[in-house]
């Protein structure tokens, strides 16, 4: 692809036409075949998120967020009920459609409007929802929302460059791994490297159609494997 010049003839980047700031993610439910988001709610959710994350093993899955773990359900609500309050970012709640339970949340934050930047983050999923539709359709649907609702340009994900489970899944789903910003945050007393990963708006339509296929009732045998994994579905769909 030709580069553009200016009247200087140096390079520039592309035009945005009629581009306007993006509007900011409100507190919508968003419906899915699996499962729902639902703006986080602590009065609603919290004993149902504290009961799902009690259900680990361990306290790992906590190891690469800046919170947790959890021992005491009372603490775990303050925490929601701030969380709850907060708009960047902003938090929703995973239900699982079986159950009608809160299995997990996740959040939209570091919105830019004028720029459409989003990043999806304090993805926070219990053994519940981990390695089900469920997981892969919550992600999808905020993605849906950022990117065919409010018109976000680019989506984000990040995270600490030693979470390997983390990386993992951010590259299953479809994002670009971009680098490593170096000593960029300190939490729980230690350093960390954050790995950076995105989707722009020009990927989003394959991705959307490969979603849709692996998340279709008839990708799925009757023990509820998958046929066809969506790395694949990608890969036919590019």
């Amino acid at each position: 692809m030709s580069t553009l010049t200016n009247e200087y003839g140096q390079p520039i980047g592309a035009p945005v036409l009629g581009w306007s700031a993006r509007p900011l993610p409100s507190a919508v439910t968003l419906e899915g075949t699996y499962c729902r988001l639902e703006p986080l709610n602590a009065e609603r959710h919290a004993d149902e998120l504290y009961a799902a994350y009690r259900a680990a093993a361990d306290g790992r899955d906590w190891t690469y967020l800046a919170v947790g773990p959890f021992d005491d359900p009372q603490v775990y609500r303050r925490y929601a009920e701030a969380a709850a309050r907060s708009t960047d970012p902003r938090h929703y709640a995973v239900i699982d459609g079986k159950t009608e339970k809160a299995v997990g949340t996740l959040a939209l934050m570091r919105i830019e409007p004028a720029h459409g930047v989003i990043e999806v983050g304090h993805v926070t999923f219990s053994p519940l929802l981990k390695r089900t539709p469920v997981s892969t359709e919550a992600q999808f649907l905020l993605m849906s929302y950022a990117f065919d609702e409010l018109g976000y340009r680019r989506y984000e994900w990040k995270c600490d460059s030693l979470n390997a489970p983390s990386r993992a899944a951010a590259q299953r789903l479809g994002f670009t791994f971009e680098g490593v910003f170096r000593q960029i945050v300190v939490y729980k007393g230690r350093s960390r490297d954050t790995a950076w990963f995105s989707i722009i708006d020009t990927e989003w339509p394959m991705l959307r159609r490969a979603f849709k296929a692996w998340l279709a009732a008839e990708n799925f045998d009757e023990q509820g494997r998958q046929r066809v994994s969506l790395i694949d579905l990608r890969r036919r769909f590019s």
